[in-house]
């Protein structure tokens, strides 16, 4: 394997730089006018997306010259080995000034993450992980939440980029997972969304569609605080590659991955 003689810490080190870096060039401009684009229904991109991607970049390209940087805006190179960056999740929330924005960097092999950071830059707070070492929010230890299924406050994004094709499914799962658990949120940055799941402010958390910069960084903390992460087929490696994830406590993701089930 590639990372066996990797530094994972001296990596972590880089990425929490780089998405600090990010995350100030979000704060400055939040509040502010950006010029804005469309990706598509609902999928925004600023100036401050792209300015924080490029900072991010930078930071990743000086510490680790050999890893091949891929964001979700501009793109770039994708390797065995490489860092996948979301330069500002929750793009919506940052031009509607909500400010549950979040800066993710994570090292992927294969469909593996390694190295995770989640940084909020206008909540003040930075999770970071790597594989093996536990899983922090501002050098705090974190654990996933003991609460059974039937007390769990679930996380969960609408499929906005794949209305037209998975909606109906979607629904049926959230009309499922509101009658079994005590209740959903959806609060717009899948990044934070995992935070918060590996921090126990939610018990679970329940997306479709998503892009592979979107998860791996909070997957990395949930699964170091403790939980799982899989596809919505309850396989713990397609999720990368599908976009498909669920992630929790282990008691909250077996009843999660049975409420799918039946709903689908």
């Amino acid at each position: 394997m590639a990372s066996a003689g990797l530094d994972l810490d001296a990596l972590l080190d880089a990425a929490r730089r780089a998405a600090l870096a990010g995350g100030a060039v979000v704060a400055d401009a939040f509040g502010g006018v950006v010029d804005v684009r469309t990706k598509g229904p609902g999928d925004w991109v600023s100036d401050a997306d792209t300015a924080s991607e490029r900072t991010v970049r930078e930071v990743l390209t000086a510490a680790a010259p050999a890893i091949p940087v891929f964001g979700e805006e501009e793109g770039g190179e994708r390797g065995t080995l490489s860092w996948l960056v979301d330069p500002l999740d929750g793009t919506t929330n940052f031009l509607h000034r909500f400010p549950v924005v979040g800066v993710s960097v994570a090292l992927v092999e294969g469909d593996t993450p390694l190295v995770g950071v989640v940084h909020a830059p206008l909540l003040g707070d930075t999770y970071a992980a790597r594989r093996g070492g536990g899983a922090f929010r501002n050098d705090q230890p974190l654990r996933v939440s003991g609460r059974p299924p039937a007390e769990a406050v679930l996380a969960t994004g609408t499929p906005f980029r794949a209305k037209h094709t998975r909606l109906d499914e979607y629904l049926g799962v959230f009309r499922a997972a509101l009658l079994t658990f005590e209740d959903l949120r959806r609060a717009g940055a899948a990044s934070l969304d995992l935070a918060w799941t590996a921090a126990a402010s939610f018990d679970g958390y329940f997306e479709a569609a998503l892009g592979p910069w979107d998860m791996a960084a909070g997957a990395l903390l949930v699964r170091e605080a403790g939980g799982r992460v899989t596809d919505w087929h309850g396989d713990p490696d397609a999720w990368l590659r599908s976009g498909d994830i669920v992630a929790a406590s282990p008691a909250v993701h077996e009843a999660l991955l049975g409420v799918i089930a039946d709903a689908t």
